[in-house]
């Protein structure tokens, strides 16, 4: 073949493999439609994609021409053993002009009598992600132009692989964030609540979460969160706060120890991470809620006849962010007949080129004493947080109007004891 002619056949072989309507593919018919392009392209008799399980450092069959056994047998090969193993390992082209059972141990490969084989690894940054091989089943010695040509095909299944592992991510994510995040609100005596989760961005998952539970006691936890971050690390990590508070919640009677003991643990386990919560306690008589904040803004109080207002609850600092120098706060709200928390995240209330405080003056102002659900549909039209910038939850706790506040001078404590009621800190 001519010089020329050599140059437009390769030209050829390339513009198959990075035709821009590939990109319309899901990613399963582009993998299989890349396969079968570059075994077309190659003369090769099989292809095979083989991804890396980072956790078990092994390749995984994914997809294959010629060798669909191994991904329906779910082969796994130890990176560093094989062929593919090699290939992972040296992290550059391997070619083996004539294959032996000492440089292979898939036995779908050794079965189906492959005799050259060609891999390149796959790379997401400097990462190596998986490998890409083609077989032939008589001996062929691969060229230059082979292996670029495969490497050009590896960038395309490395494109394909890392949406495939972000969608699978991002499943996972919403699976884990939807299974934390109670389906529906207890029904409760003397109580009205509400809630809504709503999410910053396409497939937005993140570290916002509300729960809501009862306490042996009789009294009423609830806890709104954030978690720095978006996406699957950041699921994780608010499932396991959320489970640990809900543990320290049994074994404590003041939401600052809760909380403190919380720290600790994100302190610990969870380095790195900036969580904020807020967690309040209720009182068997729908009275008085006992409120502390991690870093958290101020839940906003509505009460019936009256302008809402922020409440003027101390906010200590995050969860996480090093050693406390003063013991985290408790404060005493009285929850009036109809009154209603309204508690946030701070996607409900922060804009872009906006101070805070008016996304705070925002929510102040569309909050009137209602039924719950009537709130949080409110607050998320006036607040323009139906399209949020960032994700979004809001949790409403509304005691029921015309019932009566326990007259007398004590009050059960969260463990089931007995205190001197507080004096409350009223809401600015």
């Amino acid at each position: 073949m001519s010089e020329g002619l050599h140059d437009l056949e390769r030209l050829r072989r390339i513009e198959a493999v990075t035709d821009a309507a590939l990109s319309r593919l899901d990613v399963p018919d582009l993998l299989e439609e890349l396969l079968d392009r570059v075994v077309s392209l190659l003369d090769a008799d099989t292809a095979a994609v083989m991804l890396v399980d980072a956790h078990a450092r092994q390749l995984v069959a994914t997809a294959a021409r010629g060798l669909e056994d191994e991904v329906a047998q779910g082969l796994r090969i130890s990176v560093g053993r094989g062929f593919s193993g090699r290939v992972a390992r040296e992290r550059g082209p391997v070619v083996l002009d004539e294959v032996t059972a000492s440089d292979v141990v898939s036995p779908v490969l050794l079965a189906k009598g492959i005799r050259s084989l060609l891999g390149v690894p796959l790379f997401a940054g400097d990462d190596v992600i998986g490998v890409l091989h083609v077989g032939t089943l008589h001996p062929r010695r691969f060229t230059d132009d082979d292996v670029r040509l495969l490497q050009v095909v590896a960038d395309r299944v490395s494109s394909a692989a890392q949406i495939r592992s972000h969608r699978g991510d991002q499943a996972a994510a919403v699976a884990l964030q939807r299974s934390l995040l109670p389906e529906r609100l207890p029904h409760l005596p003397g109580l009205d609540l509400a809630a809504r989760y709503v999410p910053g961005h396409d497939f937005g998952i993140g570290g916002d979460w509300y729960d809501v539970f009862t306490l042996p006691s009789g009294w009423l936890g609830v806890v709104i969160g954030d978690v720095s971050g978006h996406g699957l690390a950041s699921a994780i990590v608010m499932g396991r706060v959320r489970s640990a508070l809900r543990s320290y919640a049994l074994i404590c009677d003041d939401p600052a120890e809760a909380l403190t003991l919380l720290d600790h643990k994100v302190r610990h386990f969870e380095a790195g991470s900036l969580t904020t919560a807020l967690y309040a306690m209720i009182d068997p008589d729908r009275t008085e809620v006992v409120v502390s904040s991690a870093g958290h803004l101020p839940p906003v109080l509505a009460e019936p006849d009256r302008p809402a207002r922020l409440t003027a609850l101390p906010i200590d600092p995050p969860l996480g962010v090093g050693r406390p120098q003063r013991p985290r706060r408790s404060t005493s709200i009285e929850l009036t007949p109809g009154a209603a928390l309204v508690c946030y995240t701070d996607g409900l209330v922060e804009r872009r080129g906006q101070l805070i405080d008016d996304g705070l003056e925002r929510l102040r102002n569309c909050t009137v004493a209602a039924p719950a659900e009537s709130i949080c549909a409110q607050a998320l039209t006036g607040t323009g947080a139906e399209q949020p910038e960032d994700d979004a939850a809001i949790l409403v706790v509304r005691r029921l109007p015309g019932g009566q506040p326990d007259p007398s001078d004590v009050i059960r404590q969260p463990g089931g004891g007995l205190r001197s009621r507080p004096e409350r800190t009223s809401p600015t």
